[in-house]
């Protein structure tokens, strides 16, 4: 199963857009219609490039619009970019979600005590290839963390790229620690540093800040995948988020092909990009607590 994406907009500005369409050329909902797994015996997922590493854009999947587009945040009134926290330069993995998962704002973890944050589950894949934003891959689960923010349970689900050279040596959290020392701390310090330069306190975790291994991962995403079928199949209250999917045959939210390419339309066609910035750049040093 392959995936392309079609930009729109101005690269850099308030109106940019990628839309994805599949293997057939049919436009889609990367929330919606990307399949969760990408080997269900292997327990391989296919999971949606919203930043790649070392880049500072927040982008992410736009789950009020349309067929739920990658855009890029934006918050009072402009767009917004990760800052570089030092020692870290932009996001420290690939990073980005697995579709068809939903963390219900209704629901409260029974092990974090805090409800969903009204998004897919992220992913940071560990990886050594710099993904694009829009790619899909197909990645291993190794753990998770669990992070409260501002509240809320967001849980960062750690994987590794199924194509990755070194994939084969990692089956566990275990083996990050072990092979790449270092990666998880710094992992846990970005999450808890990252909204200091906004004015926002340090965010916190449960279980300690310590990680969950691959199994309990895989049941934390697996809930959030009967979440997500509860709001596709209109179960469960959607509030503002989109629902629009061209492949769901089932699902009373099913659109056709050509209501799906009016919605693409209804977008500004894809123009040169506006430069970055410069204070994108900048490093924020402060002390730890």
């Amino acid at each position: 199963m392959s995936f392309t994406i079609e930009e729109r907009g101005k690269s850099n500005a308030q109106d940019y857009r990628v839309f994805f369409k599949n293997s057939e050329g049919r436009y889609i909902s990367p929330f919606h219609d990307i399949p969760i797994y990408a080997d269900e015996a292997e327990n391989v997922f296919h999971a949606v490039i919203e930043v790649p590493r070392w880049t500072n854009a927040k982008m992410e999947i736009a789950t009020k619009d349309p067929l739920n587009p990658l855009k890029q945040d934006v918050k009072k009134g402009r767009l917004r970019y990760v800052a570089n926290v030092f020692p870290h330069k932009g996001y420290i993995w690939n990073y980005g979600a697995i579709p068809q998962t939903w963390e219900d704002p209704c629901h409260k973890d029974g092990d974090t005590g805090c409800c969903g944050d009204n998004d897919p589950i992220d992913i940071c894949d560990i990886g050594n290839k710099v993904c694009s934003h829009g790619e899909v891959i197909q990645v291993k689960v190794l753990g998770t963390l669990a992070l409260i923010d501002e509240g809320e349970t967001d849980w960062k689900v750690i994987v590794i790229n199924v194509e990755d050279p070194e994939a084969k040596a990692f089956d566990n959290i275990d083996d990050v620690r072990r092979l790449k020392p270092g990666y998880l701390e710094a992992t846990v310090d970005w999450f808890k540093r990252y909204k200091v330069p906004d004015g926002k306190p340090e965010n916190q975790f449960a279980f300690n800040g310590e990680f969950k291994d691959k199994d309990f991962a895989i049941d934390v995403i697996k809930s959030t995948h009967g979440f997500w079928k509860a709001l596709i199949s209109q179960e469960t209250d959607a509030a503002d988020l989109n629902r629009m999917n061209t492949c769901l045959s089932d699902s009373p939210f099913c659109c056709s092909d050509d209501d799906a390419k009016a919605a693409v339309d209804a977008t500004p066609s894809f123009d040169d990009e506006d430069p970055i910035p410069a204070t994108v750049d900048k490093w924020y040093y402060y002390e730890k607590k």
